[in-house]
């Protein structure tokens, strides 16, 4: 009889995030939706998730490596670069598909009752399935390359991946709720992620933003997650190789990655959960509108 009881909720109202642990099962359903629609009619499907990041590392040997010679500044320049671009990419992807998972699912939140946070945990959901492929290309490119991770390279990773999931998932949120209302807001999106790559260091080292920026500017640099992200990364993929060990060995000033990276994780951490909060406090108080704004 309580549990009876406990159903008997206001409708429409839901317990936001934690409702998703509940409605695993549908979760499950949308993902393979999702998964099936964008890879409707064709023949290599999911392998084409191996492809892609496979050409865009080779493309990065050659063209940077190689034809640039970014590597003589940098040893192992193609993991580094491209081990930052897998993170990049990861939140590319969650925070664009998130943003856009309401209005893509219009016709089922408008016919149903279902927590609408499962439309964007599964598009978060779909992009791991994506980011998976691309770990395996990095890990084997940096196998290659002489990597030989430790417990704490493989910790920074995990807690890259965290992060990213955290601030996509907060800002496709926030952003997901307002797209419904403003469909301006997938043009923002757009602007926000054609700067992601040059608000962290992906393309260069972080010891040239240091250098240019002054204290108070570098210090809001670093506070950025994703900052944060792509240097864990690179300290998970790109600093155990053998030949970057022996680079800073004789070169250990300005070092691989910024100092107090530690601290730097903390408040990464820190961040990304308080934007996954507001997200998700946003994105509840815009829902009641949903079927009606669809």
């Amino acid at each position: 009889m309580a549990e009876e009881l406990d159903e008997l909720n206001t409708p429409g109202r839901s317990n936001g995030l934690l409702d998703v642990f509940r409605w695993r099962f549908l979760l499950s359903l949308l993902v393979r939706k999702e998964l099936r629609v964008r890879y409707r009619g064709s023949v290599l499907g999911l392998f084409w998730s191996y492809v892609k990041p496979g050409m865009q590392l080779l493309v990065f040997y050659v063209a940077m490596g190689k034809f640039l010679r970014l590597d003589e500044a940098v040893p192992n320049f193609v993991i580094y670069l491209f081990s930052g671009i897998v993170i990049v990419n990861f939140f590319s992807e969650v925070f664009n598909n998130t943003t856009r998972s309401i209005v893509w699912n219009g016709d089922l939140v408008k016919k149903i009752y279902m927590p609408r946070e499962l439309f964007p945990v599964a598009s978060l959901w779909v992009a791991v399935v994506h980011l998976l492929p691309q770990l395996v290309v990095l890990m084997i490119a940096a196998l290659f390359g002489g990597w030989r991770p430790g417990p704490l390279n493989i910790l920074a990773g995990l807690l890259a991946l965290l992060i990213t999931m955290a601030s996509g998932l907060g800002l496709g949120l926030l952003f997901g709720g307002l797209n419904v209302l403003f469909r301006d807001s997938e043009n923002f999106v757009e602007l926000i992620l054609m700067m992601a790559t040059w608000l962290s260091p992906v393309l260069y080292q972080w010891s040239r933003v240091r250098d240019a920026l002054p204290p108070g500017l570098w210090t809001l640099y670093q506070l950025n997650p994703g900052t944060t992200a792509v240097q864990l990364a690179h300290y998970a993929f790109w600093v155990p190789a053998e030949p970057v060990q022996q680079y800073y060995a004789a070169h250990p000033d300005p070092g691989p990655v910024a100092p107090s990276l530690m601290m730097w994780t903390l408040i990464a951490l820190v961040s990304s959960s308080l934007i996954l909060v507001i997200g998700q406090f946003a994105f509840r108080r815009l829902e009641g509108r949903f079927a009606q704004e669809l």
